[in-house]
């Protein structure tokens, strides 16, 4: 299970790099170009690579601890990604103004991606707790 877990963590990190360089790319850092705050954008980034290098160490020596923590880290990476997708949502669903010079750099993520990295999310989020709970043997 806690391959499982190092597997759909790794799936859902690249629809997070897409969307992050898509958001970049886009001018997403850029004030007022972004309804997603830059501090929740990079700490959901920040604190969800710090997790899966610890899952990673982890699947490594099998030492309960750093499950454990990896998975205490994913607690705000959750919280922030649920933040970002109340913000998003609204974004999407609105309409081009005629005229408007840009549209909010999430805007461009495609539904498709965002729908997986949510998916994969909850996914390794469930992996993690119940490799952490010795459930499934790791």
């Amino acid at each position: 299970m806690d391959i499982a877990a190092l597997i759909t963590w790794v799936i859902t990190a690249l629809g997070g790099f897409y969307m992050l360089g898509t958001w970049l790319a886009r001018g997403g850092a850029k004030a007022g170009n972004s309804r997603l705050p830059v501090p929740v954008i990079f700490g959901h980034f920040a604190l969800a690579a710090i997790g899966l290098v610890v899952w990673i160490i982890y699947v490594i020596t099998d030492k309960d601890a750093l499950a454990w923590t990896a998975f205490g880290l994913l607690v705000p990476v959750a919280l922030l990604g649920f933040a970002m997708l109340a913000r998003w949502i609204p974004v999407y669903r609105a309409r081009s103004a005629a005229g408007q010079q840009s549209e909010p750099a999430e805007r461009y993520f495609p539904v498709p991606v965002v729908a997986g990295h949510g998916l994969f999310a909850v996914v390794t989020v469930v992996l993690a707790l119940l490799t952490a709970l010795g459930i499934g043997g790791s």
